[in-house]
């Protein structure tokens, strides 16, 4: 079978295996990647920056069997995830042509399971948007339709997923950066629990613990194998999820027992489509025709106080990181290096007090107890990853700073009003790629599990991918040259 075949079918277990029995050379695989980034990069604009050099002697080096992925070619998110030697834009002009002289440490566990780094993929300014588009890189395209958005903010991952360039790519998620990318593009998005996985050492944690690492991937197996290959706390890590006894992956060769799910439609003010709507009933359809018992319920959740209490927290976490970056550079960012979006968000919130800070952290810690007794009822949450199809292009990105936060919010949030819960609350959260609307376009059925329980999420993950499979539909503008 010719390398580019295989890209075609495999997932990354499955190349990682071919080259393991070495039927497949890490050199080759890498050129294939290659070509397939520059064939569709034009229309997908999802690489922030090519490390091909680096790539190819990683792969000259790389020792088949030395790791889970050995061989296999990745990207990494440009947004505080530094890549020695590459480029940290974090997707913002204001950060200039600053170079990471050190890796995250997610990104040295990556290359501990063998992973080849072959470029980094793009996220809007700072992360703070649920479409990838931004002032430094152009917008991020969906290859189901290049009119509309990825997603974000790890947008460059899940279009470069979809578009079958790569099998899995790193991303990370403050309040839905996986998971809502991962419904645009019909591919799988996992959020793990709070301080599973390292944020060290460039941040202690990202927005009071809301922000964790992981991946978008094609298939459940990869997730769950990623996931067995870089868990664990850092050094000097404030918060530690529970270990598992059993690896991820074992989870997925077993049905789960019944579980019972909490279907929850509509959160907050804004309406949720009738697309979205049919799209989570069939969802909760699929799961009670594998035996699983599905009852409606409403969150105990005030949502508009609750993103008051959340961008607090972003304001004041980003107040603080354009600060350190002027210190930095020896000069202050100033407002108009930054875009519309940003500047909304720190002149309403840039400014808050220790007080207010502190205030809104235990707000959250507070709505994560509540979510927990909750979940003492049920093992899931099941509602949409989005509250309508993916958004046009440019519909969510902001030019006018006058536009106060009280409609940013309501823009973004009555676009993904159920994502950033699990951000809070700590619970992990997957999108699982079920559906496609009318027009084409994927949409993602979320579910959320108790803390420190990814192993129920994985085990009906992989129960659902083999009943409703979605490997084998392809975005019209993809790699395989279909």
């Amino acid at each position: 079978m010719s390398i580019q075949n295989l890209l075609n079918s495999e997932d990354a277990t499955g190349l990682a295996e071919w080259i393991r029995r070495g039927e497949v050379q890490p050199g080759e695989l890498l050129e294939a990647v290659i070509d397939r980034i520059e064939r569709v990069e034009p229309q997908l604009n999802a690489v922030a920056e090519r490390l091909y050099d680096s790539a190819r002697e990683a792969a000259r080096t790389a020792r088949p069997g030395e790791g889970v992925f050995a061989g296999v070619p990745t990207l990494v998110k440009d947004l505080f995830s530094p890549v020695n030697g590459a480029a940290m834009t974090n997707g913002s002009l204001a950060q200039g042509s600053f170079r990471a002289d050190f890796d995250a440490e997610l990104v040295t566990r990556l290359r501990r399971a063998g992973c080849v780094i072959v470029g980094t993929s793009t996220s809007p300014e700072f992360g703070t948007s649920y479409s990838t588009e931004s002032s430094r890189f152009g917008a991020t395209r969906n290859p189901w339709n290049t009119h509309h958005s990825a997603g974000g903010s790890s947008g460059g991952a899940a279009a470069l997923v979809a578009a079958r360039v790569v099998p899995f790519a790193h991303g990370n998620d403050g309040g839905g950066s996986l998971r809502v990318p991962a419904s645009c593009c019909g591919v799988f998005g996992l959020k793990p629990s709070r301080g599973l996985l390292p944020s060290g050492p460039m941040i202690g944690e990202g927005w009071a613990g809301m922000g964790t690492p992981h991946a978008i991937t094609l298939s459940v197996r990869d997730s769950a194998a990623l996931l067995d290959a870089t868990a664990g706390i850092d050094l000097g890590a404030p918060y530690a999820a529970p270990t598992q006894m059993q690896p991820y992956v074992a989870a997925l060769q077993r049905d789960p027992r019944p579980l019972r799910i909490a279907l929850v439609e509509q959160l907050g003010p804004w309406p949720t489509s009738r697309a979205s709507v049919d799209a989570v009933r069939q969802a909760a359809m699929l799961c009670q025709s594998l035996g699983h018992h599905v009852e409606p319920v409403s969150l105990p959740v005030a949502l508009p106080e609750f993103l008051d209490q959340v961008f607090t927290i972003i304001g004041a976490s980003t107040r603080h990181y354009v600060d350190v970056l002027g210190q930095m550079r020896g000069v202050a960012v100033q407002p108009e290096e930054l875009e519309a979006r940003t500047r909304i968000i720190l002149r309403s919130k840039g400014d808050v007090t220790g007080a207010q800070y502190a205030g809104a952290v235990e707000w959250i810690h507070a709505l994560g107890r509540q979510l927990a007794v909750f979940m003492q009822d049920y093992d899931l949450i099941l509602t949409p990853t989005l509250a309508r199809e993916p958004a046009p292009i440019g519909e969510l990105d902001l030019q006018d700073d006058s536009v106060s936060l009280e409609e940013l919010i309501e823009r973004f949030h009555s676009y993904s009003p159920f994502t950033a819960l699990f951000n809070a609350s700590g619970q992990p959260a997957m999108s699982v790629p079920l559906f496609w609307s009318a027009a084409g376009l994927p949409m993602g059925a979320h579910f959320a599990g108790r803390f420190g329980e990814e192993s129920t999420l994985f085990a009906l993950a992989a129960q659902l991918e083999r009943a409703q499979p979605w490997r084998g539909r392809v975005p019209p503008v993809n790699a395989c040259g279909l």
